[in-house]
This record gives structure tokens, C-alpha cells and sequence, in this order.
């Protein structure tokens, strides 16, 4: 049973490393050939784990041949867009000018229902509201509306926004993170400082907290207080 544990640890450890090291991307977005790369790979971790009588690295060098065969293609495509659209494929128009391309489904084998189906989930449920319908070599589908009927913007206006950027998580779960705090030129004092005002004399007794770039502290306590709450405070 302990070679059993200590095998599985091992093979999730590698399997775990190699698929950090292919890159983040959802299962959406994985091209076919990375698709195919993470299921032959779960299967030959599989195998050694249920059948202790497999040598280890039975398991392990195929899977770290995957591995360099997927970094090699992955190095390939993104410096030769020709072999990029042998590897990926290349986008397909399904529909243009509001027109459905009938022979480029009958070739994808991509039926309309999916067709219906998937524009309503970009919020175009109506075709003759779509400029181009692109479907991606992830199998996403892209929608370009027409110009007519995006949404309008302040840009469309003539209108002047202020810069937004990202607020700063600064405390998770009654944990500050001191990380975040020096990349805003910030201190634990401060934020201990800021938040006595409100009455609050614990960090822990805050379930989150940020700041956005204009200053301003969006808190909420945790349930364990008592009650919810927020309060915003001037630029520090």
C-alpha cells in the first residue's frame, strides 16, 4: 500500500511539473494535438499507478517524451505560420455579411443547431445582427457584430474616462499580502491604521479586502463578526 502512495505522489508530482510547464490554457482552448498530449499522458500515469509490477519509469519516459514532443511543436508553431496552420489548423468563417456558409459547416461537420446554439451564448441571438461568425482553431466561436448594433462606447461619445487599471488585493481570509502592499508603496501600518477607523482592531476579522488606483478601500468582515459590511475610505 506505502509503494502504491509513494508512486502515485510521484507521478502526480512529475505529470503535475510537465503541465504547469506546457502553459496555462482551458480545455477549450487546448489545440488538438495538446488535447491529445494531456490524454495520453493521464493514461500512462494511470497505468504504473494501478499495476505496481510496471517499473516506474515505464510510465515516466513516455510521459517526458510527450512532454518534449509538445514543447518542440508548441517552439515550431509559434515561429512558422505555415506549419502552425498544418499543426492548429487555420479559423474557419461560418458566417459573413449575416450569411451562413453552408459548405463550410457541411465540411466542419458543425451542425446549425450548434451553430444557433453557440451565437446565443455570445449574446447574438439574432443573425442578421452578425458581421462574422469565426470559428477558432480552439473551437471557440468568435462573433463580430455589426457596427450598428455594438454596443455604444464613451470613445463613440466623445467622452473622457479616467484610467481604471486593476484594484490591489490587499487581505484574503484575515491574511494580509505584504507582496501587494509593497507594490503600492503601501505599509501593514497603514492598512492597520486605516482599517482602526472603521473599528476594526483584528486584520483576521476581515474575510477581503482591496484598493483600487484611486485610493479608495473596499473592506468586508468575515460572517464570524457578526455582519457583512464595506466602507470606502479616501486616498491614502
Amino acid at each position: 500500500m506505502i509503494l502504491v502512495i509513494i508512486r502515485t505522489l510521484i507521478l502526480f508530482t512529475v505529470t503535475f511539473i510537465f503541465l504547469r510547464i506546457m502553459g496555462k490554457r482551458q480545455i477549450g482552448q487546448l489545440q488538438p494535438y495538446e488535447l491529445v498530449i494531456i490524454i495520453m499522458i493521464s493514461e500512462l500515469a494511470a497505468i504504473p499507478m494501478e499495476n505496481t509490477s510496471i517499473p516506474l519509469l515505464g510510465g515516466l519516459i513516455p510521459i517526458f517524451v510527450l512532454f518534449v514532443v509538445q514543447v518542440t511543436l508548441a517552439y515550431i508553431s509559434l515561429k512558422s505560420e505555415k506549419i502552425r496552420g498544418i499543426i492548429c489548423g487555420k479559423p474557419s468563417i461560418l458566417v459573413e455579411n449575416s450569411k451562413i456558409n453552408e459548405e463550410e459547416l457541411s465540411r466542419l461537420r458543425y451542425n446549425l443547431s450548434d451553430l444557433l446554439e453557440q451565437l446565443r451564448s455570445k449574446n447574438a441571438p439574432n443573425i442578421a445582427d452578425v458581421e462574422y461568425a469565426v470559428l477558432e482553431t480552439g473551437g471557440q466561436l468568435s462573433v463580430i457584430f455589426k457596427s450598428q448594433k455594438r454596443p455604444v462606447t464613451p470613445e463613440d461619445l466623445s467622452i473622457t474616462t479616467k484610467y481604471e487599471g486593476l484594484p490591489t488585493t490587499i487581505i484574503i481570509d484575515g491574511h494580509v499580502n505584504e507582496d501587494n502592499l509593497k507594490k503600492i508603496n503601501l505599509s501593514l501600518a497603514w492598512l492597520q491604521g486605516e482599517l482602526s477607523k472603521f473599528g476594526i482592531n483584528n486584520v483576521k476579522d476581515v474575510f477581503f479586502a482591496s484598493l483600487d488606483t484611486e485610493g479608495k478601500l473596499f473592506y468586508q468582515l468575515k460572517t464570524s463578526t457578526g455582519e457583512r459590511f464595506k466602507g470606502v475610505l479616501a486616498n491614502p
